[in-house]
């Protein structure tokens, strides 16, 4: 016999945090009934289990300051985990592009890698993009670096 839906959500969400849509398709790929997902969802939301604009905000702020990601990567991320445009555009504006451009710096520092020629401009770019920053950030934290 199947476990109960809450208590499914409920484990599932102790494990790791969740948006709604990620909650609802891994309720669904084990066989919960849409209407028992929806009437979890819908407790999970009152009581606070489960909160998009809080999941996105630290699941940003965990990717900014862990793995270095920057704006764009997050917000494709996000996009693709279904956390709706508002609460997307919350987490990020809290990340000015000084703070992005400090962080980029901070990345080649750690990578050490020389930047005086025109390939490891290149390579910094290619990096930096890679990890989600604008060209513009990804430009001046090269600068920065460079003036170091």
């Amino acid at each position: 016999m199947p476990d109960e839906p809450l208590e499914l959500a409920l484990r599932a969400l102790g494990r790791k945090e969740h948006s709604t849509a990620e909650l609802t398709c891994w309720l669904a790929e084990r066989g919960v009934s849409e209407e028992d997902v929806a009437a979890t969802v819908e407790r999970l939301a009152e009581v606070g289990e489960l909160d998009d604009a809080r999941f996105a905000r630290r699941y940003a702020e965990d990717k900014r300051e862990l793995a270095g990601w920057g704006a764009e990567r997050i917000r494709e991320a996000l996009i693709a985990r279904g956390v709706e445009p508002e609460h997307i555009e919350a987490a990020m504006a809290v990340d000015e592009e000084p703070d992005q451009v400090e962080r980029a710096t901070g990345l080649l520092a750690r990578r050490a890698s020389p930047v005086d020629s025109e390939r490891g401009r290149a390579q910094a770019l290619g990096y930096l993009t890679r990890k989600g920053y604008s060209y513009e950030v990804a430009h001046e934290a090269i600068r920065a670096y460079q003036r170091g």
